[in-house]
């Protein structure tokens, strides 16, 4: 199956679910209809990453096609939803996928209608209750799925497991822009590195693949991780450089917003890593700062380049990327799944800046 019919099916399985419980907001009042708005926005964007390596994950351990494992997948994608959400308003974004994030949605709506108290606080208070119910929601598709009970009593731990871990993660990100930057450079970069691996690598790419092959019966968790956490990592580590050199077209967002927001990526970690006394200073100066314009990202982007830690970032997604390969050409799959997950291995970590 191609890449682009996975797409189609999980859509297909995604919006028909959202679809089913538009009357259970609309019975409520009319005043949920932006909350469906937000969410029909953000959803319609996205590459469907996680879904796609949960089939994967299936097929590849000898699972069926059918709409219970699109619908699933599919699940994921509420998943995915809710820690945006939940990210953006942690992060004070401004966009997500090329438009507005969903507080901005609902500060914006609060505005025009003249409502009373702040704006800003229902924004976020709307968003957070959004991000909550794709939560609810993930649960509620995913054991719907119409599997057979044998099936998601199987995948139940995995799906658990990751929906703590990447909560988890999304903590230790917190954490780590709150402490700042540590003395011992190479502790900055391990300490990035953790938040990569919690937040992204396992939820992202690891879990998702497990998720699928639990489904499907396979027990061979350790070779799955032993793919699976090193494309995530790398998936990572090439999002951060997107982050602040990518094209916003691609991103979706702002040239230089990671760098408005302070993130702590292990881009950054390298950098001040490497980085001289006076280009230390600078970066956190700057890092962090919501007002920063186009100089400032750019004399942030001069001394990443100067120091050399793009060029570490980029030697460190290779290899990652052949780590992953390797495992991947001993993993106890289907050719066919091989080959898909090699093409979404180049999909994940080979975009370009």
């Amino acid at each position: 199956m191609t890449p682009s019919r996975v797409r189609k099916e999980v859509d297909e399985a995604l919006y028909a679910f959202v679809d089913r419980q538009r009357p259970v907001l609309s019975a409520v009042g009319d005043d949920l209809t932006p909350m469906l708005t937000a969410l029909d926005a953000l959803l319609a964007g996205g590459k469907r990453l996680r879904p796609a390596f949960c089939y994967w994950g299936w097929r590849g351990s000898g699972g069926e096609d059918g709409p219970e494992i699109f619908t699933a997948a599919a699940s994921l994608e509420l998943l995915q939803a809710s820690a945006l959400i939940h990210d953006d308003v942690m992060d004070g974004s401004d966009t997500r996928r090329g438009q507005p994030a969903a507080h901005r949605r609902f500060e914006a709506l609060h505005a025009e209608s003249g409502w009373r108290g702040s704006a800003e606080a229902f924004g976020a208070g709307a968003a957070i209750l959004l991000g909550d119910v794709c939560l609810s929601w993930c649960d509620e598709m995913f054991q719907g799925s119409g599997l057979p009970p044998e099936a998601l009593r199987r995948g139940r731990p995995v799906f658990d497991i990751m929906r703590t871990e990447v909560m988890c993660g999304q903590y230790l990100d917190l954490v780590g822009q709150a402490r700042g930057s540590a003395a011992d450079g190479r502790a900055m970069v391990e300490a990035a590195l953790r938040v990569v691996r919690f937040k992204a690598a396992k939820y992202t790419v690891e879990r998702p693949l497990q998720l699928g092959a639990a489904l499907a019966g396979s027990g061979a968790m350790a070779e799955l991780s032993a793919y699976g956490m090193p494309v995530g990592i790398a998936f990572q580590l090439r999002d951060d450089v997107l982050g602040v050199f990518g094209d916003p077209a691609e991103t979706g967002k702002p040239a230089g917003d990671d760098l408005r927001e302070g993130k702590r990526t292990v881009l950054i970690a390298l950098t001040l890593e490497r980085a001289d006394q006076a280009q230390a200073a600078t970066v956190e100066r700057l890092l962090g700062d919501p007002t920063l314009g186009p100089d400032g990202v750019e004399r942030l982007r001069s001394i990443i380049v100067e120091t050399g830690a793009l060029d570490a970032c980029e030697r460190m997604i290779e290899r990652y990327a052949d780590e992953a390969s390797g495992a991947l050409a001993s993993a106890p799959l289907t050719a066919e799944a091989r080959a898909a997950l090699s093409e979404l291995t180049i999909a994940a970590t080979a975009r370009k800046v």
